[in-house]
């Protein structure tokens, strides 16, 4: 199945979280935090403002980016899962060349 986002919004496949903390302790699946990160899978064409002209969106299929907690809205599609949210909903783009910590 295709699946084509409408307006501002993405799909988003979550990146699954660490499996061991950084002192080698591996985290069972039930004391897992959902993962903030993901990579775009699709992505609408862009918004309209206030003249009716369209506005192309940021970030564009590949990227990894970052988001809240608790943004966008699950979904499943052909069995797999992902969210779809908002342009707004993503707090930035994961640039290749450089790793993101957790913070203490």
């Amino acid at each position: 199945m295709h699946f084509r986002p409408l307006h501002d919004r993405v799909l988003v496949r979550r990146v699954d979280a660490e499996e061991k903390t950084a002192g080698g302790i591996i985290i069972p699946d039930t004391a897992k935090e959902k993962p903030q990160q993901g990579e775009i899978i699709a992505a609408g064409p862009g918004a309209r403002n206030e003249q009716g002209q369209l506005v192309p969106l940021d970030v564009k299929v590949g990227d990894r980016v970052l988001f809240g907690k608790w943004s966008g809205t699950e979904v499943k599609i052909d069995g797999e899962e992902f969210s779809i949210m908002k342009e707004s909903d993503l707090l930035g783009v994961v640039e290749q060349g450089g790793t993101l910590k957790k913070a203490a």
